[in-house]
């Protein structure tokens, strides 16, 4: 099957089938698999002009409902932490989604770039497993229980939340969370992943959040900003015309489905899941990706 905005010629099961490994191995870390995603389309499917970013957010709005769903339905839903990323990462999604298409239409360039990005997010996660625990340790749970647990907000304020989460409580300041969220924004906007990849582990690492209670959070800020994405995506088209800038929604309307379905189950799956294992997934998929943009850079 051709698509023909992006060039593509794939069978269209690959794009579904592929989405859907991906997304239910990497919701269960509060990441929509969109980083993962966007070097399949580069590297396998010769997609990359800068829609591609674009075609990547698509993919974040059709998959990731299912995935925050399930969070709400399980009580797992930290909505301050929720709100905070979605205020803070807006803004920068528009600058970065304008970077994208005015500096880095090269795609080598852009691997380039994708490839910092990737390192930092595994080099974070590699320091937490190595260290084997956070700020505020997670409890260890029985694989028989039948829930995760349910967040509880005992404190939420501009200043301070604070919520309980088996029998721990743990904090955070929303002000920091909208500081460092306007930045992963502009990184999400280039890259084109909606930023919950970079902050789902920097919640995880930095501050001490229990990865059970961040996912949910870090998933529905990811398809909020997308949909700015890609309505920005499609503004910034007007001014590009000789410049493939708008997405292909039907490549990215099939890998969203086949997320759909990854991203539930994946999200019903992780309370089964250790933390660490998960961690570990993510930061093997993420430093395997950097390592080969970073030196395809340099070798190409």
């Amino acid at each position: 099957m051709l698509f023909p905005i992006s060039g593509v010629q794939v069978s269209p099961f690959i794009p579904f089938i592929v989405a859907f490994f991906v997304s239910f191995f990497t919701s269960m870390g509060g990441v929509s698999g969109a980083f993962l995603l966007l070097p399949f389309q580069f590297s396998i499917l010769g997609y990359t002009a800068p829609s591609v970013s674009a075609t990547n957010q698509v993919f974040n709005i059709v998959a990731i409902p299912s995935g925050v769903y399930r969070y709400i339905r399980e009580g797992r839903m930290l909505w301050p932490l929720t709100w905070s990323v979605i205020i803070g990462t807006l803004p920068g999604v528009f600058i970065g989604a304008w970077i994208r298409v005015e500096y880095l239409p090269n795609p080598k360039n852009f691997k380039f770039f994708a490839g910092f990005v990737l390192l930092y997010i595994g080099w974070r996660l590699f320091l937490d497993i190595v260290k084997h625990k956070n700020k505020n340790k997670e409890k260890t749970r029985s694989t028989n229980s039948n829930a995760a647990g349910i967040v509880r907000i005992v404190e939420s304020n501009v200043r301070t939340v604070r919520f309980e989460y088996h029998d721990e409580v743990f904090k955070f300041s929303p002000s920091v969370v909208y500081g460092i969220c306007f930045f992963v924004g502009i990184a999400g906007g280039i890259y084109g992943i909606g930023g919950g990849s970079i902050i789902a582990p920097f919640f995880i690492a930095i501050i001490g959040l229990p990865v059970y209670t961040v996912a949910g959070a870090a998933l529905m800020g990811t398809f909020v900003t997308s949909v700015a994405g890609v309505v920005f995506y499609h503004l910034l088209a007007n001014f590009y015309p000789g410049m493939s800038v708008a997405p292909d929604w039907w490549l990215g309307v099939l890998f969203g489905l086949g997320g759909f379905l990854g991203m539930y189950l994946g999200a019903r799956t992780q309370k089964y899941v250790p933390a660490q294992a998960i961690k570990a997934m993510l930061c093997a998929c993420v430093l395997f990706v950097s390592g080969k943009y970073i030196l395809g850079f340099f070798l190409i």
